[in-house]
């Protein structure tokens, strides 16, 4: 019964407004329904209207958008039939976002008659360096409370909004969209907090909205509804579409949960052809009921599957016209879904005139599709979305799999909390404990390893798997060089099966090992990139001569004629290659080194040195020669005339082929030549 106890509460969700508004035929549908829902709200004489999220169908919506919805909400949402309930919460901690924190219908500059509470959805959440969206605008303009903001993305606490009528209490949770996967995990770690009133706990009715994936579509990308604090009475669940507004009870939690769905098709799926309603939610006590209110404005959605396989006797692959007939097949189906729209637009003259139709065609077994688009050409003028009326795929066929393989012994339930308590480190540890011997650890262990990758995973360290793997493999090779270990192979396998076990069994140093390889790949990410400054020519050529020597076998330093003109003393070619700020063999055939006074310097680039292999480490034992005497890599400068210059390395394999090219051999061009520089032959 309506009384002065009775909470009377309009639920809607997805509403999409801005949805195709450019569409010809169906721009100016979510518009005419919001308005639809409006009116239910004053004619019912409602408390309040509660969204679930996604008013808006996108994020920056076009001011044809926004002047609609305001004229909506301005033309219902005004007047002056007095708001029965007060608020008595803290509304600061409720709206702290906004620059008016408290409830529109109490400002005293408006005469608001319908409050309108609204969480924020993934379509219209706040976004940019302000974190504004949508629903902010409307809050500052007095016309809707936008409430269920988190102001941290590590911690959640929600708390509520409490609304008394009467002797009727409702504590008003809200959570807006939040990436699915992140909430997945702050749920599992215990990061989402839902506040309560210290005062008669159980005198509340709680009531959430919330605006996430329910159905499962990953591992992590959902939020099931055993995360959800089993105190709740009713969750109002917001993002899915198909329309399950009748509350059904969780048999763990004990609450119910409403799925308004959306009040307008935006994807021609099968969850969308379930009928539109909105709902009335009137609220005694700790009692509630739920009243379905069927939307006349939504445009009808017919849609049905053919699969052709199925109709052996109409349809042979073989028979050349079977495509004629197939087509002829679908214009009656087609045509027997407009008839039933037809029928059914007869009772209700508030709806749109052209239906939406969607028939999906599974042409699986050797079929061909027809043409959509010369199909599509005969309904024009009858459907709203000729475009899309027919749609061809194929099944895909899944291996049959034979009953005696399955092992019915691993089909054992698990209880709900142990998948909400799996770590990735366990994860990792169950891998390798169940790999194949070829994919086995034989160097590292799996708790140094899980560590590492729970690192990369929950504090995206993108360095820790591989500063883990050096600093172990680094002890290793310390290790057997103290052991001395004969370079065999089998030894050494032995000699690091032996290391790795006695690891394992010192859990105290394993930790130390992971903290010190996580603070090296700290350090590493904190470091600045190298800045590699300008340098005269002529101090990088003398680094790298001085660091081969003059024999043959040093490296050489190819200085190669870049684009443009050459600049300071050397343009024009005048030989005045002492005060050139490029290269000193600027000129006309100068070869001097003296321009040493350049402003721009180089700073070394410091090359990464190569991990060195278990077995390059006993090779490193013995001496050798020939490593004194060479370099693994060399430098080839490119002198380009402008500004800057690049810095490659180059294989030293390719030296030897560049002998007889590092000699300063200069040809005398023309006059236009030499006022570009000098040209030295090079491969390239």
């Amino acid at each position: 019964r309506d009384d002065e106890d009775t909470f009377k509460i309009l639920i809607a969700t997805d509403i999409h407004l801005g949805y195709l508004e450019k569409d010809p035929v169906r721009g100016n549908d979510t518009f005419v329904t919001f308005n639809e829902i409006l009116d239910h709200a004053q004619k019912n004489e409602v408390d309040f209207v509660l969204l679930g999220g996604d008013l808006f169908h996108e994020n920056k919506p076009s001011r044809k958008t926004i002047h609609s919805c305001l004229e909506s909400l301005r033309k219902y949402c005004m007047g002056d039939r007095p708001v029965q309930f007060e608020v008595l919460s803290d509304q600061a901690v409720n709206f702290h976002y906004s620059k008016f924190p408290w409830v529109n219908y109490q400002d005293g500059n408006l005469n608001i008659s319908i409050p309108i509470f609204s969480i924020h959805g993934n379509h219209d959440d706040p976004t940019g360096a302000d974190a504004l969206c949508a629903l902010d605008i409307l809050s500052c303009a007095g016309l809707l409370n936008h409430f269920g903001r988190s102001a941290s993305v590590e911690k959640i606490d929600i708390s509520p909004v409490l609304l008394r009528k009467g002797r009727t209490k409702i504590a008003l949770y809200g959570l807006g969209a939040i990436p699915d996967e992140r909430l997945y995990r702050m749920f599992v770690n215990k990061q989402v907090t839902m506040l309560r009133p210290k005062e008669d706990e159980d005198s509340w009715f709680n009531l959430f909205v919330i605006h996430q994936n329910r159905s499962k579509h990953g591992a992590t990308n959902y939020i099931p509804e055993q995360f959800l604090d089993d105190f709740i009475n009713l969750v109002v669940w917001g993002h899915e579409h198909e329309c399950k507004i009748a509350p059904t009870q969780n048999e763990l939690q004990r609450f119910y949960v409403s799925q308004p769905g959306s009040s307008v098709v935006t994807s021609l799926s099968p969850g969308e052809a379930v009928k539109k309603h909105i709902g009335l939610l009137h609220v005694k006590g700790k009692k509630m009921k739920m009243q379905k209110i069927a939307l006349e404005t939504v445009r009808t959605f017919y849609m049905e599957d053919i699969v052709l396989a199925d109709h052996a006797d109409l349809f042979n692959p073989d028979n050349p016209k079977v495509t004629q007939a197939i087509q002829a097949f679908c214009m009656e189906k087609v045509e027997l879904m407009l008839d039933n729209a037809e029928r059914e637009r007869l009772g209700n003259p508030r709806q749109p005139e052209k239906p939406l139709i969607r028939l999906r065609v599974d042409y699986t077994g050797g079929f061909e599709p027809f043409s959509v688009h010369r199909f599509s050409q005969k309904y024009m003028d009858r459907v709203a979305n000729p475009k899309d009326i027919i749609h061809f795929f194929r099944h895909r066929e899944q291996k049959e799999k034979n009953d005696s393989d399955i092992n019915f012994g691993k089909l054992v339930s698990r209880p709900v909390s142990e998948g909400m308590t799996l770590r990735v480190e366990d994860l990792v540890k169950q891998y390798f404990q169940t790999a194949e011997k070829k994919v086995q650890l034989s160097l590292l262990t799996e708790r140094g390893m899980g560590e590492a990758v729970q690192e990369f995973v929950d504090k995206e360290e993108k360095d820790a798997i591989e500063e883990l793997v050096k600093f172990q493999l680094e002890k290793t090779q310390r290790f057997l060089k103290e052991r001395r270990t004969d370079a065999e192979e089998e030894k050494i396998d032995e000699e690091v099966r032996k290391f790795r076990e006695s690891r394992k069994k010192n859990t105290e140093e394993e930790d130390e090992e992971v903290r010190e390889a996580m603070t090296r790949a700290r350090a590493h990410r904190s470091e600045d990139a190298v800045l590699v400054a300008a340098s005269s020519d002529e101090e990088l050529m003398d680094t790298s001569m001085r660091g081969t020597g003059d024999s043959d076998d040093s490296l050489p330093v190819t200085v190669s004629r870049g684009r443009g003109r050459a600049r300071g003393g050397a343009r024009g070619a005048r030989g005045q290659n002492s005060t050139a700020r490029g290269s000193s063999r600027r000129g006309r055939g100068s070869t001097s080194q003296e321009s040493t006074t350049s402003s721009r310097t180089y700073k070394p680039v410091s090359v990464p040195a190569k991990n060195m292999s278990i077995m390059d480490a006993f090779r490193s034992l013995k001496p050798d020669a020939s490593l004194n005497s060479s370099k693994p890599y060399s430098e080839d400068i490119i002198d380009d005339d402008s500004d800057l210059e690049d810095i490659s390395i180059i294989p030293s394999s390719k030296v030897n082929q560049r002998l007889s090219t590092t000699s300063s051999r200069n040809k005398r061009g023309s006059q236009s030549q030499t006022s570009r520089g000098v040209d030295f032959e090079s491969d390239e």
